[in-house]
């Protein structure tokens, strides 16, 4: 464990190298493009990005939920669920029906062929997850995970599109 002393040498180092390692916001999305670029490297058999496969992990853990609702569940703007959930019903991954309450709701749910193509998914979409934290210690790995869910839901109200919190 570093101290505090040590720590702030290495962000004073990190700085002099570039000021941008220093500015959270751009380590978050330069961090996403690289798990997204880890993803698609271990996932490239299966043709589904992170955000379709985020899309078939809520509906795996959901069931059946309509537009509206699966987009909150990813913290996803709706108009672009309604742009995925088509390509991916071309595929025989999803179903899509009018929802017997309102027609006018479109529901949507896995269909087998979607729900086997995710588990089969599911090792290497793992081992990019793993990919992307693997030069932390094993030991930081786990807090680092902690941190960030703390960011994400004290900061949740502020996005455009608020990300479903589960309750504990």
């Amino acid at each position: 464990m570093l101290s505090v002393s040590e720590v702030k040498q290495q962000l004073k180092s990190a700085e002099a190298r570039s000021p941008l390692l220093v500015r959270p916001g751009f380590l978050i999305r330069r961090l996403h493009q690289l798990h997204g670029s880890l993803f698609l490297e271990e996932t490239r058999d299966f043709g589904i990005t992170p955000v379709q496969y985020s899309l078939m992990t809520a509906l795996a853990e959901r069931g059946e939920l309509d537009q509206n609702s699966l987009a909150l569940e990813i913290g996803l703007e709706r108009t672009s669920v309604a742009e995925v959930v088509p390509r991916l019903q071309e595929r025989g991954l999803l179903e899509r029906r009018p929802s017997r309450s309102d027609g006018r709701v479109k529901l949507v749910r896995l269909t087998r062929k979607g729900r086997n193509l995710l588990r089969r998914m599911a090792p290497a979409a793992q081992r990019a997850h793993e990919r992307t934290i693997d030069r932390l210690p094993a030991a930081e790995r786990d807090t680092f995970l902690l941190h960030l869910i703390t960011l994400v839901e004290a900061n949740n109200d502020v996005g455009s599109v608020p990300f479903r919190l589960p309750q504990p």
